[in-house]
């Protein structure tokens, strides 16, 4: 199969999973792309960014029709995390690709296990869903947007994957809400990642188009997903996505996969 037609494939999938999960769809694209089209490790940090912003912006527009998304959080975290994205990004082309891909592994398998030890007992969540509708600080939110900004830019990951996981456990949002929030901040934070990485040659734009208009297809498919589905199954989904696409992504650059 011609490589864009295989990215459209991916980014059907991989769009699907960011708006079910929030993630941007990097999480699934970067080791798609350098398992199944064979794009060298800084190609397939850079390429996904190019695409996450408008696969994410169809999950987020989702979601907020279906009132979970704090429209407000999400672009505070996603221009806060603008800023440190395009300095870590110019760090991953220094630093070289198969480190960055080994530490990103690593990165997705340790938020997967921590996702899946937190997910609630039947009925906890919903004792809590009324504190957990709360203004969340600006303070935090921007701290949180330069940790996700850096990671995204350095991992080529879009951030989703550091966001849900950290307004879950530390902001206390319920998950689908988290997931929307995400989505909105992804969509910001992708632009000066995905910018900084075309600048410095990591971008097929075949296959980051190709990318795109699967994203977007699938993006509003697993919102619609997510939205019926309950908090829980949601949240053990979530952790078993990362952990798989942590699992192969390093069994790829470690060796075991070729």
């Amino acid at each position: 199969m011609p490589d864009g037609l295989s990215s459209v494939a991916i980014g059907l999938a991989a769009g699907f999973l960011a708006g079910q999960f929030g993630i941007g769809g990097a999480v699934l694209t970067t080791p798609a792309i350098r398992l199944l089209l064979g794009v060298p490790p800084l190609v397939a940090v850079g390429t996904p960014l190019l695409a996450v912003a408008p696969t994410a912006a169809a999950g987020a527009i989702a979601y907020a029709r279906r009132s979970l998304a704090d429209v407000r959080a999400g672009i505070l975290i996603g221009a806060a995390g603008g800023v440190t994205a395009v300095p870590a990004a110019m760090i991953a082309s220094w630093v070289g690709g198969p480190f960055v891909l080994v530490l990103t592994a690593a990165l997705i398998c340790w938020m997967a296990v921590d996702s899946l030890r937190r997910v609630p007992h039947r009925g906890a969540e919903h004792a809590a869903s009324a504190a957990r509708q709360s203004r969340l600080p600006t303070v935090a939110l921007l701290a949180l947007g330069c940790a996700t900004g850096a990671v995204s830019g350095f991992l080529g990951i879009g951030g989703g994957f550091v966001i849900v996981p950290a307004l879950v456990r530390w902001a206390a949002l319920p998950v689908k809400r988290a997931i929307g929030t995400s989505l909105v901040a992804v969509c910001v934070l992708a632009v000066p990642g995905s910018l900084a990485h075309l600048a410095l040659g990591n971008i097929d734009l075949l296959i980051a188009v190709g990318l795109a208009l699967g994203g977007v297809a699938g993006s509003l498919l697993g919102a619609r997903v997510t939205a019926a589905a309950a908090d829980r199954t949601v949240r053990r989904a979530f952790a078993a996505v990362l952990l798989a696409a942590g699992l192969l992504l390093a069994m790829s650059e470690l060796g075991f996969l070729s």
